[in-house]
């Protein structure tokens, strides 16, 4: 991909921004605000959506207990504090906050108390921001708030009291205005797909004019045909984003059935590409593999989602498009990246991950990469973007793959990858004996001359894991102008939290004892093992301390990659049970 953004990205950010700040400015007059977003409320629920998305009590005890916890910071408020009186610790809080995200947490709190906090809260928030604040009704935000209302349904918009949900409907109107006119300001990522998603589920739902369906129908057609890649994957290349896309549009599918309206045959074809794609991710049957600025999902509502989605059932272990490749055997997985970041505005979350691969055995995840999730403190946003939170290796400590640096093209453009490897080149052979994988990326080859080489073998039964990383001097290159320099690399495997893991006596190998039982031993030619610290954040918060092994040499700056010390192997191999790990 190419190195610098170019100048037509930056006049097109540049012409949305202005687009942006005049909408702003207009909206903050009443008098246009009463003329674009007044209009007759939803009078109530035609077809309530199914709740895939259960939320958690244990943090909607939290906020009964006015304590909110959201993006990784916490607010604990005193009594008779509001919480929209109180500034917010961080933007991510903020947007967490005007997006109703802990309100399907609240509502999972199945008592009276819950719902009526919840209603006082919503009340509050309409009397505050109910008809114009920048932030609040943004358009990322204000589909967050549309989605999180709509989901709770009558628990929430309905009411005893008239007057109290004649209001609550009413600021669902004018939030379906907003975001119906918003979406020409919004580029072409994920808040427009969230947006656009929100939109037909509003449609779907309330008692709107035919214009809103229509309108949504046609958006939706265009951002799924855009994002939904020809394998399933969201073009991102997050898994969990196709997974949140599976979810939201299996919601939308079933709540047109049932209210007897036609979607946008787009919605159809997308759902038959996500589910396989989704059962791909799904590296312990449960959870995804996490990559490119994902987690391990809700593991709750994507298995309600496949459930709805009877193409699910569909299997492979190529995702050329996505550019996964997946090798399985005898209740063992491995998934491998085996592509460099995804384009333009798609990149502003991806990772720098390029070979990295997990490992799932049937006692868990064994090798995983630290992952993310949005419940995470954002001082750890950066750091696990890099590839030493992957498990790959690393050539002097340096990504393989670049953010756009601080700056006014950053703040204009997001912190979106600028340069990495290209081309990823992966291939696969299979045998009775087993799954060979082999990838190779040019990541470091600029700067440092070399690029890397990743092979992978996993045997018929699923018992031994073999690996083989190179890094080699094309011969297109040349010979180097010197050839006494050394490189050093490391290369990581993370562990996951609830893995134990202990050095042999020469350090030359590791015992590695899952949860349940399930014992593995690390092996590798290229000298001393080392046990250090890493994070795992793919879970959720807040982030959970785990263990990393480390193989670290000196490689010399010419060669094919295939001897010591530009070549290391190492192995992963099932022992059996060896006692529980907790």
């Amino acid at each position: 991909m190419g190195e610098h953004v170019t100048t037509g990205e930056l006049a097109k950010a540049l012409v949305r921004l202005a687009r942006r700040e005049m909408s702003d400015f207009a909206n903050a007059a009443p008098p246009w605000r009463m003329l674009v977003l007044s209009g007759p409320a939803p009078s109530a629920i035609r077809t309530e959506l199914e709740r895939l998305r259960q939320g958690d009590p244990a943090r909607g005890a939290a906020l009964l207990s006015h304590r909110f916890t959201l993006a990784g910071d916490t607010l604990q408020l005193a009594p008779g504090d509001s919480i929209w009186a109180r500034p917010a610790p961080s933007r991510r809080f903020a947007a967490a906050l005007h997006g109703f995200d802990w309100l399907t947490d609240l509502l999972s709190v199945k008592d009276a108390e819950a719902r009526q906090f919840a209603r006082t809260l919503t009340d509050d928030w309409i009397e505050q921001f109910g008809h114009w604040n920048w932030f609040a009704w943004s358009p990322t935000v204000t589909a967050r708030r549309l989605r999180a209302w709509l989901a709770a349904g009558p628990d929430l918009l309905a009411d005893d009291d008239a007057a109290a949900e004649a209001r609550r409907l009413g600021a669902l109107g004018r939030m379906v205005r907003r975001l119906r006119r918003a979406l020409p300001l919004m580029e072409n990522n994920r808040d427009r797909l969230h947006a656009v998603t929100s939109l037909a589920l509003a449609a779907v739902s309330l008692d709107l004019e035919a214009g809103v369906l229509k309108d949504a129908n046609a958006a939706l057609g265009a951002v799924l045909k855009s994002q939904i890649l020809p394998d399933g994957g969201h073009v991102s290349r997050n898994p969990q984003a196709a997974a949140e896309t599976l979810v939201d549009l299996a919601v939308l599918d079933e709540a047109a059935a049932r209210r007897g309206v036609a979607l946008d045959a787009e919605v159809r074809r997308a759902l038959d590409r996500l589910a396989p794609f989704v059962r791909f991710c799904l590296i312990t049957g449960s959870d995804l593999a996490a990559f490119h600025g994902g987690g391990e999902g809700d593991s709750r509502a994507i298995s309600a989602a496949l459930t709805l989605c009877e193409a699910g059932r569909r299997s492979f272990n190529v995702a050329p498009h996505s550019g996964y490749q997946r090798a399985s055997a005898g209740g063992v997985s491995v998934i491998l990246d085996g592509a460099g970041p995804p384009p333009g505005a798609h990149a502003a979350e991806s990772h720098a991950s390029a070979l990295a691969f997990e490992m799932a055995t049937p006692g868990g995840k064994l090798v995983v990469n630290c992952g993310w999730s949005e419940d995470q403190p954002g001082s750890w946003r950066e750091p696990v973007r890099a590839t030493a939170a992957h498990s790959v290796l690393t050539l002097e400590e340096t990504s393989s793959a670049r953010l756009l640096q601080p700056g006014w093209k950053r703040r204009l453009l997001g912190p979106r990858v600028v340069s990495g490897p290209d081309p990823v080149k992966a291939r696969r052979n299979e045998e009775d004996m087993g799954i060979w994988l082999e990838a190779t990326h040019d990541g470091y080859r600029k700067r440092f001359g070399l690029s890397l080489r990743r092979r992978l073998f996993l045997a018929a039964d699923g018992g031994d894991l073999r690996g083989e990383d190179g890094l080699f001097r094309p011969v297109e290159d040349g010979p180097p102008e010197d050839p006494e320099q050394r490189y050093t690399f490391a290369i990581r495997f993370h562990l996951h939290p609830e893995v134990r893991a202990s050095l042999s006596r020469d350090a030359l190998s590791a015992l590695l004892v899952q949860p349940n039982g399930e014992g593995w031993r690390f092996r590798t030619d290229g000298g001393t093992v080392r046990l250090e610290r890493s994070v795992y954040l793919a879970a959720g918060a807040p982030p959970q301390r785990s263990t990393q092994l480390v193989v670290s040499g000196d490689a010399e700056p010419y060669g094919g990659g295939d001897r010591p010390p530009n070549r290391v192997r190492w192995a992963f191999q099932r022992l059996g049970r060896m006692g529980s790990a907790g």
